[in-house]
C-alpha cells in the first residue's frame, strides 16, 4: 500500500499489527510502501481492513515461506499440530425422532337439528 504522510504510515502500521499472524512490519522508504511479514497472515483480511480505513489498498506481492535453513545446513521440519478431537454430541439427543400422535374419536355427534 502506498503511504505518503507519516500520519497515514502510523495508522497503517497499527491496522497491520492487529491482524493475526503478523510478525514484523516494515516501511520501504524508496517506494513508500508497507511490507508485512508473518506466519499464516490472511492477505484478504489485511487488505480489507486497510480499505476500510484508507479507501484504497493494493496487495502487491504474496509469498509463502516454508521451512528455513538452520546453521547445520539441515532444513527445519514443520511441526505438526494435532487437530483437536471433540467428543460426539449426545447420542440420545441426535437420534430422537418425534412421531405424530393420532387420536381417533369413536363416537360421532348424534345430535341433529331439524
Amino acid at each position: 500500500m502506498h503511504v505518503a504522510s507519516e500520519k497515514c504510515r502510523k495508522k497503517a502500521m497499527v491496522i497491520a499489527a492487529e491482524c493475526q499472524g503478523v510478525e514484523s512490519i516494515e516501511i520501504d522508504t524508496e517506494c513508500s510502501e508497507i511490507v508485512v511479514t508473518g506466519d499464516e497472515v490472511d492477505p484478504f483480511c489485511l487488505t480489507k481492513q486497510m480499505k476500510k480505513k484508507f479507501r484504497h489498498a493494493t496487495l502487491i506481492h504474496v509469498e509463502n515461506i516454508k521451512g528455513g535453513v538452520e546453521e547445520d545446513g539441515q532444513e527445519e521440519e514443520d511441526e505438526t499440530i494435532p487437530e483437536k478431537i471433540y467428543p460426539p454430541s449426545c447420542a440420545i439427543c441426535s437420534t430422537s425422532i418425534i412421531q405424530p400422535a393420532f387420536t381417533f374419536y369413536e363416537y360421532p355427534n348424534n345430535c341433529s337439528i331439524l
